[in-house]
């Protein structure tokens, strides 16, 4: 997924429970959906930050061998500003981009 065009807010903002439970029905439900995203979220951003900055990886002996590449640091401030995992995972279930499903659970009454 393209994260750059995301509409995800950089800040944390504030909202409102019953705005996310509204599909669910169930707030911890929801937490726990947007977060699993924010997991997937995670870990396939930074597969893609990896992939870009092994082209930049130096291996010498010498620890004072230390370069400094402006490429290398433009890609990692990109990928600082880029909103938070969570964040990006709150705006894909608000706007109901997130696929979930539940298994067979009795419901306890």
């Amino acid at each position: 997924m393209d994260y750059k065009k995301t509409k995800a807010p950089l800040t944390t903002v504030t909202r409102k429970l019953r705005d996310l439970d509204k599909d669910t029905e169930n707030i911890y439900e929801a937490v726990v959906i947007c977060a699993k995203r924010a997991n997937q979220i995670s870990v396939e951003i930074k597969q893609e930050l990896n992939r870009k900055l092994e082209d930049f990886a130096y291996y010498t002996d010498s620890l004072e061998e230390v370069f400094e590449n402006r490429e290398q640091i433009e890609i990692s401030k990109f990928y600082e500003k880029l909103p938070k995992p969570t964040l990006i995972a709150l705006q894909e279930f608000e706007d109901g981009e997130i696929y979930y499903r539940r298994s067979d659970v009795q419901q306890f009454q």
